[in-house]
């Protein structure tokens, strides 16, 4: 098995299927901040991820074993400063040629169908969604490394020891069933 390395084409994420030998071909890509920012992402402000691509040609379809390590920075849940979270998750795809561009589940691999003809996959769409799945639905700073001053105002509402304050709207309430 000879894996070559390929040159990026000029659209980042995008496999030219035609031009691939029998084997295994290699492909780095890097996204950043404007990736996500093309792609209307508002909760993504900056990234730094590198995609490494390995695509293993056969006869009748096309693997694709994808792996996407790095950084993006999104605003903490708690103090609304920023953020950076690592990011390391992968993707395996079979590509294969029919009818109509659709996917499908089959084991550890999705299977993608691309129409006949088609001279190449784009892996954009792959690429995005799956380093935002791959991040926490809470995204927090370590406890104790929030901003103190926006931490202030979440406190507000409890005296020096912590313990809430009763002045609730809720409290006239309870003196209406008296």
């Amino acid at each position: 098995m000879i894996i070559e390395k390929k040159f990026v084409p000029l659209q980042p994420f995008v496999i030219p299927l035609n031009g691939l030998t029998q084997g295994g071909s290699r492909f780095d890509w890097h996204a950043d901040g404007q990736f996500f920012s093309n792609s209307g992402n508002t909760e993504i402000l900056d990234a730094d991820l590198q995609v490494s691509v390995h695509v293993e040609k056969t006869m009748r379809f096309f693997g694709v074993d994808a792996l996407i390590t790095g950084w993006v920075k999104v605003l903490c849940d708690r103090c609304l400063e920023e953020l950076e979270l690592p990011v390391d998750t992968s993707f395996r795809l079979s590509v294969k040629f029919g009818g109509n561009a659709e996917t499908a589940d089959a084991g550890d691999r999705e299977i993608v169908m691309v129409p006949e003809g088609s001279s190449e996959l784009d892996l954009a769409q792959f690429v995005y969604d799956y380093t935002c799945i791959s991040l926490p639905m809470r995204r927090v700073h370590p406890e104790g490394e929030c901003n103190p001053e926006a931490l202030k105002y979440l406190s507000a509402g409890s005296d020096a020891e912590g313990d809430p304050v009763t002045e609730s709207p809720f409290a006239a309430l309870k003196n209406m069933l008296k």
